[in-house]
């Protein structure tokens, strides 16, 4: 019996933009082969790269745009680009989903403090330390999140359609990087959602809170917001007026 040799084939691979975050400093912004066997498809190839495929709008191969599921041959030049934010290519193929009308997020475990200046800003942002990959897609999927993740291995799990790979490590410029990449500029609302929980605050009286709130609160401060998820009261104290300086730097 014989062994069946399988083809190697390569096709050479050009990468723009942030895409580049992903390589290896020998392969950025410049073209490179890459050898494969078989025919696999164009989206299993870039992921086997390094490449999420939620990061990818469009592909051209040999200057032809093409879906994630054509099948690479060898000998062919393929050109990967990132989210087109000023060029107009609606008469080729791209390969993000639309925006979420209302963009909401799931965050992955190494990301807390990122998620409570999400929330802070205002942002609908579900967060858990203890969340599973699976869990966390599947909140992405049922409920129509986006993923913020420093993992890019969930990113490249087929049943994602919306995510992004965070380059920054520090949350203030993580914070920074969502607002800018997403566009949210305009949809920030501070000091409407919970810290703790993701509650969305509303505004009630000192009555309302007197048995949650220190006697000296209750005597100083008659405006008060209360979490609507796990009940926590707000009010407009030291710590707030750090976090609207921290809101104003952030923006």
């Amino acid at each position: 019996m014989h062994r069946m040799n399988t083809r190697s084939s390569s096709s050479t691979f050009r990468f723009y933009e942030e895409l580049n975050d992903f390589l290896p400093a020998e392969r950025r912004k410049r073209a490179f082969d890459h050898h494969f066997s078989g025919t696999p498809s164009v989206k299993d190839t870039i992921e086997a790269i390094g490449i999420p495929h939620t990061e990818i709008d469009l592909i051209l191969v040999d200057g032809t745009s093409v879906d994630f599921s054509y099948l690479l041959k060898g000998g062919e030049r393929v050109s990967v680009y990132p989210t087109f934010e000023r060029l107009d290519i609606t008469e080729v193929t791209r390969l993000r989903p639309k925006p979420l009308r209302e963009p909401r997020f799931v965050l992955d475990v190494h990301l807390g403090r990122l998620a409570r200046y999400m929330r802070l800003l205002g942002f609908d942002t579900a967060y858990r330390n203890d969340y599973s990959d699976g869990q966390i897609i599947d909140l992405s999927r049922g409920e129509r999140r986006i993923i913020l993740t420093r993992d890019r291995g969930i990113l490249k799990h087929r049943a994602v359609t919306h995510g992004h790979w965070m380059r920054n490590t520090s949350p203030r410029e993580q914070l920074e990087e969502v607002v800018r990449v997403f566009d949210l500029r305009a949809r920030v609302r501070p000091f409407t959602r919970c810290m703790e929980c993701n509650g969305e605050l509303h505004a009630v009286g000192r009555d309302a809170v007197l048995e949650q709130i220190p006697p000296r609160v209750a005597n100083a401060f008659q405006d008060f917001g209360r979490c609507d998820g796990c009940a926590r009261v707000y009010w407009r104290g030291s710590q707030y007026e750090q976090l609207a300086r921290l809101v104003e730097e952030l923006l």
